[in-house]
């Protein structure tokens, strides 16, 4: 549940000090951070060395070195070591350079993984009301884009009220997400994940479907649930309520209440659930609480640290992770048996060679993990349903196959 404008870069960086050493051959600057508790933070950046002539200046006048927070994009920041100055920005003369560092901000806080999930999740489960090629209609497709749309604002504001309510747990777990890393302010992120939400509700509304608009306002009740530190809320904190959390969002609100949006508002016929639906709940059911899961696992130290009590933090890294792939092993058994019983013969041969070769490339991948990488693990994560340079994502295969269940 990570499942929503350029802030100021003008942000304390999180350490309390700085131990510099210089070495006389060559005139090397190389600094050291340490955090107040005496904890050594690895820095998540490089280092680069500046040569200077020391001769004829005060050395405090002069030390600064260059990090990049994130070396994916390549964010770079200017640190006046000896002065204690915190993290400024080195602006950019470039307007073409000033917008691509904000659109890169904005990709970054969106979570990009979760809005294309997100999206392919409502196309696949909209196509399984398609009946006959004639539904392919200018109404079917300007209704699907209105369910895409408001959805996908309502995903941003409910992952950028996470990244909020986290930033002190980010820093550890993912300091290159925006807020984390000071290229946004907190009033920066407030004043995004407002004005998301309250467009998602006024696009919900205007629409005028009933199980969109309800969509949008019970995901908008768990997102905040989930992530608001408040008195008895932040259910992110219980790792029964948390995994329940997302398992009604991803498993039961997209699969139903956006069928439902197609087969109701947009075609005018029945909300009788059919069979592809209820497999499409039902197998995502068991993705999603592996979803749930499995996110926690790369963010052991973080979550150890502040206190988040997640089936990680309880059970250990190892045996969340096998009962997640017993999960998915599980649902893709049941896809199987699913795909044998079907009368179309298409969709027969379909299902059971594409939920064969997924369970095969799930379990083949599972035996060879290093449980001592975080690199790794992380990797395995992405591998799951995030984006990233494998060649298959498990959960994006999955929509692909389901609109092919008949």
């Amino acid at each position: 549940m990570e499942s929503m404008l350029i802030g100021s870069l003008h942000r304390p960086f999180p350490f309390a000090a700085e131990l510099c050493s210089l070495h006389s051959a060559g005139n090397d600057l190389k600094c050291k951070a340490f955090s107040s508790v005496g904890r050594l933070y690895a820095l998540p950046e490089r280092l680069c060395v500046r040569r200077r002539n020391l001769m004829h200046q005060p050395v405090k006048n002069i030390i600064q070195r260059r990090i990049t927070l994130n070396p994916k994009h390549d964010s770079k920041y200017v640190v006046n070591s000896a002065s204690g100055h915190p993290l400024e920005s080195e602006p950019s003369k470039n307007p073409l350079d000033q917008v691509k560092q904000a659109f890169d901000a904005f990709y970054r806080f969106s979570r990009p993984h979760t809005v294309i999930g997100t999206a392919l999740s409502i196309v696949s489960v909209s196509l399984l009301a398609v009946e006959k090629l004639s539904d392919f209609s200018p109404l079917f497709f300007a209704g699907l884009l209105e369910a895409i749309v408001a959805a996908l604002l309502m995903n941003i504001y409910i992952v950028g009220l996470n990244q909020i309510s986290d930033i002190e747990i980010d820093k550890v777990n993912k300091p290159y997400l925006p807020l984390a890393s000071g290229e946004y302010s907190v009033k920066t992120g407030l004043m995004i994940v407002s004005s998301f939400g309250i467009l998602s509700f006024w696009l919900g509304w205007v629409v005028g479907s009933w199980p969109l608009f309800w969509a949008l306002f019970i995901s908008f009740i768990l997102g905040t649930a989930y992530s608001i530190d408040v008195p008895l809320l932040r259910w992110k904190r219980f790792a029964v309520v948390a995994a329940m959390c997302i398992f009604a969002v991803r498993a039961v609100i997209v699969q139903i209440a956006f069928y439902l949006h197609i087969q109701t508002y947009v075609f005018g016929r029945p909300g009788i659930l059919t069979k592809p639906v209820i497999f499409a709940t039902a197998f995502m059911s068991f993705f999603s609480v592996v979803i749930a899961l499995f996110k926690d696992i790369p963010d052991i130290v973080g979550d150890k640290i502040y206190g988040i009590q997640s089936f990680t933090v309880r059970l250990g890294q190892e045996k969340v992770f096998w009962i997640c792939i017993s999960l998915l092993e599980m649902a893709y058994a049941v896809a199987l048996f699913v795909g044998v019983t079907s009368t179309c013969t298409w969709s027969k041969w379909a299902t059971v060679i594409g939920h064969t070769a997924l369970g095969y490339l799930l379990w083949s991948r599972a035996k060879s993990i290093d449980f001592k990488s975080k690199a790794a693990i992380t990797s395995f994560y992405m591998f799951i349903w995030k984006i990233s340079s494998s060649a298959v994502q498990l959960f994006y295969a999955e929509y692909l196959l389901i609109p092919l269940i008949r």
